[in-house]
């Protein structure tokens, strides 16, 4: 089956950089960093030994800042990362991403690609996006040596294994929102997940898609559930710690001695920062996934990728974009860890939990692409804040969905589908 969240070309059968051009430069604008800037270097390394040709690296933590600035001044990356699918139409209805048939063979992409994901990285019939790995959102990482009671069959369960296994100040929870100029994410993904889940598909693409208000019942239910995870006597370090730490050092907790937290709610990618960044080893850390609320919205999951356009026609960026676009490239990635490819020839992971979160893909029955990337950015951004309103003081709950109503009715809907098969 196809893996989720993957809007990407197979190239089949033939050598993605054969007819490569030898020499030059091409340039690449994304916000990874760290241990993700570090496996994208190594996927790319092969290729530049091939080719000759430099791939320039650049990082930042305001990718939609500096692509907006880009396209008024002209001063554009050949290839960048894109905020999501939503923001990805708003380019290119400005005129400034190139149609990927130039670089890639588009006929065998939809050939051995599901319709949905060819339609998340379309505008107008042109493929503008493609994904170069694709994640499972969603997932309950903790420490086996900590929690030892097994995986929750609900919500409600899992609030009952808390209580029992927390001890000697051992939070449940662990949660850090900061993420430079797009803090906030990791709680957008919170909601998300609770909102499909208690409340079902159907009103999660009716609240994407903007049918919906903020103030409607489902949604405020869903930060009421949220406020519950982020109490002072749930959270490790109260609003501050949720507010103003990392995403990526959040994890770091559930390895203390004594523990800080028992839990924390993260994607697939989470396994290369608790290694690197937060002094785990293979073995001290392991997920279930996040437990069901409604059990008629079982098995449910949200997936989400990183997307990649290219803003300049070079021959040099055509090589490049062609070589993320092979399995021999992503292959390189998901053998770091951390990441799941939406390459269907990659098939071979480098250990249990990530052959684990595949499997979540291709056998969870109510998927949904990530809500927030598939928002207008007006609406995306407005998300983010509203989530740190919400850590700091969820007694302005009514205040924060009526601000995101007026954003939701000013806003431009992406007119994406919210559906993956």
């Amino acid at each position: 089956m196809v893996l989720l969240g993957a809007a990407l070309v197979v190239i089949g059968g033939c050598s993605p950089v054969a007819a490569a051009p030898q020499g030059g430069t091409v340039t690449v604008l994304a916000t990874w960093d760290g241990a993700e800037r570090d496996a994208f270097m190594a996927m790319v390394k092969p290729f530049e030994q091939r080719t000759g040709i430099t791939v320039q690296y650049d990082s930042t933590r305001d990718l939609s800042g500096k692509l907006w600035k880009g396209v008024a001044t002209n001063q554009l990356p050949d290839v960048a990362g894109l905020p999501g699918p939503g923001e990805m139409r708003e380019f290119a209805k400005a005129g400034a991403l190139v149609d990927l048939n130039k670089a890639i063979d588009v006929s065998t992409y939809k050939a051995e690609t599901a319709p949905a994901f060819v339609k998340l990285g379309t505008v107008d019939d042109r493929l503008v996006g493609m994904f170069v790995k694709s994640t499972v959102k969603g997932l309950i990482w903790y420490n086996p040596k900590t929690y030892t009671m097994g995986d929750p069959s609900s919500w409600d369960e899992l609030n009952r294994d808390a209580l029992v296994s927390a001890r000697y100040g051992t939070k449940p929870w662990c949660v850090g929102m900061e993420s430079g100029e797009a803090s906030g994410w990791p709680g957008t993904d919170w909601i998300e997940d609770i909102v499909l889940r208690q409340s079902g598909p159907a009103v999660y693409d009716d609240w994407v898609a903007g049918r919906i208000r903020w103030s409607s019942p489902q949604i405020r239910q869903a930060f009421q559930t949220f406020a519950e995870v982020i109490r002072p006597d749930a959270v490790y370090g109260g609003a501050d710690a949720v507010v103003g730490t990392n995403f990526g050092d959040a994890g770091a907790q559930l390895f203390s001695d004594p523990p800080g937290c028992l839990f924390m709610h993260q994607g697939s990618f989470m396994t290369s920062f608790f290694q690197r960044t937060n002094g785990a080893r293979v073995g001290e850390y392991d997920f279930f996934p996040f437990p069901t609320m409604d059990p008629r919205y079982s098995s449910s999951l949200i997936a989400a990728g990183d997307l990649l356009g290219m803003f300049h026609d070079t021959p040099q960026a055509r090589a490049l974009v062609s070589w993320l676009a092979s399995a021999e490239a992503q292959q390189i990635l998901v053998n770091r860890g951390g990441a799941l490819s939406p390459n269907l020839n990659v098939t071979s992971y480098p250990d249990a939990i990530s052959s684990r979160e595949g499997e979540l893909l291709r056998s969870s029955q109510l998927v949904r692409f990530d809500a927030s990337d598939l928002m207008p950015e007006a609406m995306n951004e407005a998300f983010w804040h509203a989530m740190l309103e919400f850590a700091r003081d969820p007694s302005r709950l009514d205040a924060i969905l009526t601000t995101l109503d007026d954003v939701q009715s000013r806003a431009t809907s992406s007119g994406l589908p919210a559906v993956l098969p």
